[in-house]
């Protein structure tokens, strides 16, 4: 048939059909035309056994400029393509070579390539024996459009993997790539599967440092954790991913698992952060339950993990200043007046700060993120500066943390109607004693929700009706009397007795 090969095993049906078959009818029943046939008719060797056609069945179009022009252009620069020679060639030689020649030209290349290119770059297959080699790495996950109470959560997923069995571990991670989110994840990693790989490996942590004295310090905790779990630490070379493809590969396919359980849930918004970090461990889980066989067999093969976990946070230095705040790696932190003048050891985890005084821990704050256009975050509990803002109130109008000093969006709105109706000493007072109210009354969503509609109709709150509405209600004890009896009594019922 045209278009199709004739192979040794259709010539070898045709013979056997010609011996009792005319030509034209042999030729049919085998698939060939009777061209073919009589082709075949006149020889006895097989298509295998015939010699390669080395003649050309049209002139060569680049002849007269492929030794003299085109080559000596590819030995010069290999990496040049056929458009990029096809369009030099045009342009020595205008009207001589069409476009539609493109084809030929790059065929010609790649002959050329394969025959007096460079020596190209061979990827090796890696045998992976169970227990040997553990891989971590971080990817954005803009992609999925997860929302958290309608809010955009920038994050990241930090993923482990084995590499025998394929068993993965996935966490959420708020902050960038540091050392304490691979700490945290790599610890969640082994405890979980209940034991330690041989190696682990990781990608080069460009960034996570911004210097080389960062680089040297994340360098020698990285090994240090290492040890302490009996771990080999390695890392592969700087921008070859390549070289960590048994993760990188996994990052994909998480990624796309989660993108179909996003579509199959029928939306991408959570309640809370817990609410999507459940989701996410739903969805590693199935993956892992299709490894199950492999990872009991790779698991037997861990080594054992050690007595207690290594330390996953960083420890650093900061003084509570008399504004009520601190500054912990370019983040400012309020805290309460009673640590004003105290230097505290912050120990800094992926998400949150313990603030030590001496060896007890006397504040714990939710970690806040710089920001990359100011270079400083803020993030500012009302709580920790109401006492003083109920003795100085007018000290809100001006407060350089005023703006983050709200803790909703309609605290912010109120305030803003307020100096507009308001004397600004009355329109403090009768904020700071809102925030007193939401803060300690342990009403401030509900508060929130009472300011709504006063927001609409450009009303101002009445305190003290919201006070009487939504303030705790003091405890109500019953008056007890008790009456001791006579000691005397005593004696007397030792004596009946």
């Amino acid at each position: 048939m045209a278009g199709k090969r004739i192979g040794d095993h259709q010539v070898g049906i045709y013979k056997k059909l010609r011996t009792s078959h005319g030509q034209e009818v042999a030729a049919a029943k085998a698939g060939i035309s009777v061209r073919s046939a009589r082709r075949l008719d006149g020889t006895e060797a097989l298509p295998s056994q015939r010699d390669a056609r080395t003649w050309r069945t049209r002139a060569d179009p680049f002849e007269a400029v492929w030794h003299s022009e085109i080559v000596p252009m590819l030995e010069a620069s290999p990496a040049l393509t056929a458009t990029t020679l096809l369009e030099e060639v045009q342009r020595r030689h205008p009207g001589s070579y069409d476009d539609a020649l493109l084809r030929t030209l790059q065929r010609r290349v790649r002959t050329w390539g394969a025959s007096h290119g460079a020596e190209r770059e061979v990827f090796f297959a890696q045998a992976h024996p169970p227990g040997r080699l553990g891989l971590s790495d971080f990817t954005h996950a803009a992609v999925l459009q997860v929302t958290v109470a309608g809010v955009a959560l920038l994050h990241l997923l930090y993923q482990f993997a084995l590499a025998y069995s394929g068993w993965r571990y996935v966490e959420v991670v708020l902050g960038g790539e540091s050392f304490m989110a691979l700490s945290s994840g790599l610890q969640n990693a082994v405890w979980m599967m209940g034991g330690v790989p041989e190696e682990h490996r990781t990608d080069s942590l460009a960034a996570a440092f911004k210097n080389k004295t960062e680089h040297e310090l994340l360098t020698r905790r990285y090994e240090a954790l290492c040890t302490h779990y009996g771990m080999r630490p390695s890392r592969n070379n700087l921008g070859v991913s390549h070289e960590n493809g048994s993760i990188e590969s996994r990052q994909n396919s998480l990624k796309r698992t989660l993108e179909q359980a996003l579509l199959l849930r029928g939306h991408r918004d959570f309640t809370d952060l817990d609410a999507y970090r459940r989701f996410v461990a739903e969805v590693f889980g199935r993956l892992n339950a299709r490894v199950a066989r492999k990872f009991n067999e790779e698991r037997s093969q861990l080594r054992a993990l050690p007595a207690r976990r290594s330390s996953d946070y960083e420890e650093v230095d900061a003084r509570v200043t008399k504004y009520g705040t601190m500054t912990v790696k370019k983040v400012l932190y309020s805290a309460p007046s009673r640590l004003v003048g105290h230097r505290l050891k912050v120990r800094v985890y992926s998400e949150k700060l313990e603030c030590w005084l001496g060896n007890v821990c006397v504040l714990e704050l939710r970690r806040g993120q710089s920001d990359a256009a100011n270079g400083r975050g803020k993030v500012v509990d009302y709580r920790h500066l109401l006492p003083a803002l109920k003795r100085k109130p007018g000290a809100l109008a001006r407060s350089v943390l005023r703006d983050t000093l709200f803790p909703r969006t309609e605290y912010r709105q109120m305030w803003e109607q307020l100096k507009e109706q308001l004397p600004e000493a009355g329109a403090c007072r009768l904020m700071v004693g809102l925030l007193d109210l939401a803060g300690n009354g342990g009403c401030e969503a509900e508060l929130a929700q009472r300011l709504v509609p006063l927001l609409a109709a450009g009303a101002l709150p009445d305190l003290e009706q919201l006070r009487h509405e939504l303030a705790p209600r003091p405890g109500l004890y019953p008056s007890v009397t008790v009456r001791l009896p006579e000691l005397a009594s005593y004696d007397r019922l030792l004596e009946a007795a």
